[in-house]
């Protein structure tokens, strides 16, 4: 196997390995105007055996999803409840950053604008 295969291996096992070990999904939203909005997805989300929380940010258009340990939902399967939900997913990211870190952020954000 020459070089630059190798190093392209082993670039998609640790990302394989960064997604099955994410803590947090956090995705950018379009169309979350409401707190009906809010709750709607919630529930959506919270419907997912691996989702163990949900945070919904109407005002940074952030949905994110904690994870129960050593699983994934799949970007395909994302982007399609908060589609069907009415609602455009605009970028998926996965980190190990939890729901209590999130919200203390966009607490920080909202006191930074006020």
């Amino acid at each position: 196997m020459n070089l630059s295969k190798k190093i392209m291996l082993a670039i998609a096992l640790l990302c394989a390995s960064a997604a099955a070990t994410a803590r947090t999904i956090e995705m950018n939203v379009n169309g979350l105007v409401c707190a009906f909005c809010a709750q709607g997805i919630e529930k959506t989300l919270k419907g997912f055996p691996q989702a163990t929380g949900v945070f919904v940010s109407l005002e940074n258009r952030i949905v994110a999803v904690a994870l129960k340990d050593g699983t994934d939902i799949d970007d395909a399967t994302l982007r399609k409840a908060i589609t069907d939900a009415g609602y455009t997913v605009v970028s998926i990211q996965r980190s190990d950053t939890g729901l209590d870190a999130i919200r203390e952020r966009v607490k920080q954000a909202r006191h930074r604008h006020e």
